[in-house]
């Protein structure tokens, strides 16, 4: 998100010069202290909603948390805007990261100088994004950087570097601007986000998805989270407990919530069923700053009052929020009595080179027979096409462009011969069925029907943007067709009036999608909002036209008369000049944007025809795909004879685009992830086990479209085998693994050579090959390169549920320098020596279930409220697996925390009654060595379900003699819980507590 920034404050009194100005304060912990103890209870809870006020008691100005920096300030001031996240996790460059950061960061600090209490901007920023790009089908696949946790990392450490105003590593006195991590974690779908629990195994949780999350803590970059509005485990993330493992890190970490989230958890997920209860829960997780109701802090700091009068919260809990939110500030100097002045960045010309540079090294080259770099000269023709040339598109988390280039503009700019365009879209008419009039966009951006025939004004040309619908834009007005909410109707209600009045398709509701429909073959069109859902219609006054139609039956009759059709204009556009660029793809908010998954990946299939018509013109057609996550492409990537993808990229992408496509510059994007074939090969978006759904690049077995870092340049690589300075080590030491890199080509080039690992001997399954490091290497024509990698012997280990902790398993590991991931061959064999990894321990203590090795046909749900996660069998052939379990002779009974079946897990929540029934409970059968048929050596009663939510039953049942190690199945015969087990000796028969 966000929808949640705070509107505007007047300034506030000037602070006075005490009590904290001066430079008697040693750090800025040392200044939140003293300023915390001047504060009354009041004034602390104040500060704990994101909207502080003015507290000119104290000397402490007004502040609030959250600003969107993602590739830009997101104001309406317009500032530098700079290509998509996603974009920008294709450069694999950490260093342009750290420079963008540092040009977004100085412009805040410009805007804050201008005026410090400037809308929507503070020294809290909410960025960057580093939610693991898991499915491309998710609507928020352009916020983040990478499916790779390393790759990701080493990004979002880079870029809030910049941001903090200091390189990594440095630890500065006082931050420029504080960075926020979001959103923790395990975040990659929209759909039914609030109230539907993904489930999260420890394993993908500590190896996967929060490794990006506490690198930049760890690296002391970031001083704030932001958790994500999804439950997990069946938890609010707002209540999460693993908000906890971050603070381990860095015990001042500020956590401020997404808009609306605290609200969130009694209105939609329904975990509470009040504030007073829900505010203290999300606080002691670890909350510090509620972003709520735009702006009003009262609902918020009454229900804090109240929960401490009540006795739910404690003043002492307060204070430790209220510290680290001036602990926020204090780094970033917002408690100091003056700030030295800063030059004003905004618009700089220096960040204009940055973000046409940005587009440059953000754009991959997925396939080229030679038909890139485009000829050029003063002879050479080169036609432009598509919906997507003679656009640079805005998303939800850019600014307004200051200016627009667009690959037309930056192609004319360039070209030393003729350049011709074409939009390549089809050219329609509407006209009513009944009284044959044809709608009409007007001067003034009004919508009418018209007798008028032969006019620019009743031609509209199509953009088709597939599931997202299409929009239409006036020929006469140059305008896309929406609509605005009118006056009250006489029965409740607003009117929704069409316009046609809109410049580009933007906001939080999208208006400009629309779709054709036509209930029988022969029978009239209508058009419906896909937004609104309704029809257009008469106003039955006489005024216009609405959207007022319930129904197709009910909507104004339409027949659509196509006067072009954009392949057919295009084809003969391409086909008369010496080569083409043909530019599709897809729209940012319409192709999926927050609130909104994907439910395919494929470009729209007018766009695809729009494509094959111009290749089959000209068989030197260069196709650029803009969009912002992978797309299904493959009879483009078969057909096209060359093929380049980009995100979109803001102000500069005309210019950048165009440095490439004539070959001023090397293309030297990589893809930050994995282009699937189709949608069939993602499973469920819902599914977040890459390990046990074999997903991402890390543990897929299907073959890609294109592969994890692949990408091309304008000459030729070829890298040899992998060279190990040792065969052996130990768990303490570092290998060194080299590669020799030669440019076989006439051009100087760059490279990025990734370093893959895939162990061989694992006692658990671990990816097929993982990255380990990149580097990128710049090779002159016909030299050579020697590429190394320094390798820590300790990073190749995995999470080890049995002992909770990360561990290196001795044996084998394939040490691969490829230049993608499908290129990570059998490479250069490592043996790490070590003792042999002990049995799984489970007589010295109670294991919980979640940490099981495998399991089938389980869910993850909370234990409690506030702490602990267990899981739910919803049946018969429920099973969980504990691997390698040690059974000694002195075991003679296993104890186990059992649970009856529950109500819909996904709609209860703590406080609330659950409704409907339940499935049956039954047993739970310990075997060994396979769930249907292994040995049954134990079998306990589940509860029946009028146990309630939260409430545990421990068990104890003997145990067959089974002397050994055995993999131990769990099986359920019916629906129950478990959170916990172990095994008991004969001594102890009350078991572990």
């Amino acid at each position: 998100m966000t929808r949640s920034l705070a509107p505007d404050q007047p300034p506030s009194p000037p602070p006075p010069a005490e009590p904290h100005a001066g430079p008697r304060y040693r750090d800025a912990g040392e200044l939140a202290d003293h300023v915390l103890g001047l504060l009354t209870l009041d004034e602390k809870i104040s500060l704990l909603h994101s909207d502080q006020p003015a507290l000119p008691r104290v000397g402490l100005a007004s502040f609030h948390t959250g600003g969107e920096v993602l590739h830009g300030v997101r104001v309406e001031v317009p500032c530098t805007v700079f290509p998509q996240a996603v974009g920008l996790g294709a450069s694999w460059d950490p260093d342009l990261l750290e420079r963008i950061g540092d040009a977004i960061g100085s412009e805040v600090d410009s805007l804050l100088q201008r005026n410090r209490h400037q809308p929507l901007v503070s020294r809290n920023v909410w960025s960057p994004v580093v939610n693991l790009l898991r499915d491309p089908r998710w609507g928020r696949n352009e916020e983040g950087y990478s499916e790779d946790p390393g790759l990701t990392s080493s990004l979002a450490v880079a870029f809030c570097s910049g941001l903090r105003g200091a390189g990594p590593g440095e630890r500065p006195a006082r931050w420029r601007i504080v960075p926020t991590l979001k959103h923790f974690v395990a975040y990659n779908h929209e759909t039914d986000k609030f109230a539907r629990s993904m489930d999260l195994r420890p394993r993908v949780l500590h190896e996967y998805d929060m490794v990006p999350f506490l690198e930049p803590v760890r690296a002391g970059v970031a001083a704030a989270v932001m958790p994500s509005y999804h439950l997990l485990n069946g938890r609010p993330s707002h209540l999460s407990e693993h908000l906890r493992l971050l603070r381990l890190h860095d015990p001042d970490l500020a956590v401020v919530s997404d808009g609306f989230a605290p609200s969130d958890i009694i209105d939609k997920s329904r975990y509470y069923e009040d504030r007073e209860h829900a505010y203290p829960a999300a606080m002691r997780a670890g909350l510090d700053s509620f972003t709520d109701h735009l702006g009003d802090p009262t609902i918020t700091v009454r229900a804090l009052r109240d929960a401490v009068a009540r006795g739910l919260l404690t003043e002492a809990e307060i204070d430790a929020a209220a510290r680290r939110l001036l602990l926020l500030r204090a780094r970033a100097g917002d408690l100091d009595t003056h700030r030295e002045p800063v030059q004003d960045t905004v618009g700089a010309p220096a960040h204009r080179a940055l973000a046409r540079e940005a587009v440059r090294r953000s754009a991959v080259l997925l396939r080229n027979d030679g038909t890139l770099p485009l000829a050029d000269g003063p002879g050479q023709s080169v036609a432009v096409i598509g919906p997507l040339a003679d656009r640079c598109v805005r998303d939800w988390y850019g600014g307004p462009l200051p200016y627009r280039v667009t690959p037309v503009d930056g192609i004319r700019a360039r070209a030393g011969g003729t350049v011709v365009y074409e939009s390549g879209l089809d050219r329609i008419t509407l006209r009513h069925r009944g009284d044959g009039r044809l709608l009409a966009a007007t001067e003034d951006g009004g919508v009418c029907l018209t007798d008028v025939t032969g006019s620019d004004d009743t031609v509209f040309e199509v953009f088709d943007w597939g599931e997202g619908g299409i929009c239409l834009r006036s020929v006469g007005n140059g305008m896309f067709l929406s609509w605005d909410r009118g006056g009250e109707l006489p029965g409740g209600g607003r009117r929704e009036i069409l316009r046609c009045d809109r410049e580009e398709p933007f906001g939080w509701e999208i208006r400009q999608t629309f779709r054709l429909e036509r209930a029988e073959a022969d029978g009239p069109w209508v058009l419906r909002n896909v937004y609104s859902g309704r029809y257009a219609a008469t106003d039955a006054t006489g005024g216009g036209l609405d959207l007022m139609a319930p129904d197709a039956g009910s909507a104004l009759a339409l027949d659509v008369e196509v006067l072009s059709l954009g392949a057919e204009t295009a084809a003969r556009a391409a086909g008369a000049a010496d080569r083409a660029v043909v530019l599709v793809g897809t729209y940012p908010q319409i192709n999926g944007m927050e609130g909104h998954d994907r439910k395919d990946t494929g470009l729209p299939s007018g766009q695809s025809a729009l494509a094959r018509a111009v290749i089959e013109a000209n068989p030197r057609t260069a196709v650029v795909l803009v969009s912002g996550y992978p797309l299904s492409v493959t009879e483009l990537a078969e057909r096209a004879p060359a093929l380049m993808w980009t995100s979109h990229g803001g102000q500069e992408f005309g210019n950048g685009l165009a440095d490439l496509l004539f070959g001023d510059r090397e293309p030297t994007g990589r893809l930050p992830q994995s282009w699937p074939r189709s949608a069939d090969d993602l499973g469920d978006i819902l599914g977040y086990d890459i390990i046990k759904s074999r997903l991402t690049y890390l543990y897929s077995d299907r073959e890609p479209l294109f592969p994890f870092g692949h990408g091309l340049g304008y000459t030729d690589f070829r890298l040899g085998p992998s060279v190990l300075d040792r065969g052996t080590a130990a768990q303490d030491e570092v290998v060194t693994v080299s590669a020799e890199l030669t440019n076989t080509g006439a051009r100087a080039g760059e490279e990025v050579a990734q370093l893959y690992v895939r162990a061989l001997d694992s006692p658990v399954p671990r990816p097929l090959r993982q990255l380990h490091g990149f580097r990128r290497v710049s090779v002159a024509p016909g030299a050579r390169e020697r590429v190394e990698f320094r390798l820590p012997v300790r990073d190749l280990a995995y999470w080890d549920v049995g002992r909770g902790r990360f561990t290196v398993a001795p044996g084998r590991y394939a040490l691969t320098v490829a230049r993608s991931a499908a290129a990570a061959g059998p490479g250069a064999v490592l043996t790490v020596v070590g003792e042999p990894l002990p049995p799984r321990d489970l007589g010295s203590r109670l294991v919980r279930a979640v940490d099981f090795d495998d399991y089938h046909a389980v869910r993850l749900t909370d234990q409690s409220p506030t702490t602990g996660e267990a899981v739910t069998a919803s049946g018969p052939g429920s099973w969980l697996l504990f691997r390698d379990v040690l059974i000694a002779r002195g075991h003679t009974g296993m104890v186990l925390r059992l649970g009856g079946p529950v109500r819909d897990m996904d709609a209860m929540g703590a406080g609330v009654a659950p409704s409907g029934g339940a499935a049956p409970p039954g047993r739970l059968e310990i075997r060994l060595g396979d769930p249907a048929g292994g040995r049954l050596v134990a079998v306990a009663e589940i509860p029946g379900d009028d146990t309630g939510r939260y409430s545990w039953r421990t068990v104890t049942v003997p145990l067959a003699p089974a002397d050994g190690r055995h993999d131990v199945y769990l099986v359920f015969t019916g629906a129950g819980r478990l959170a916990s087990l172990g095994l008991t000796a004969a001594e102890s028969p009350e078991g572990h507590r």
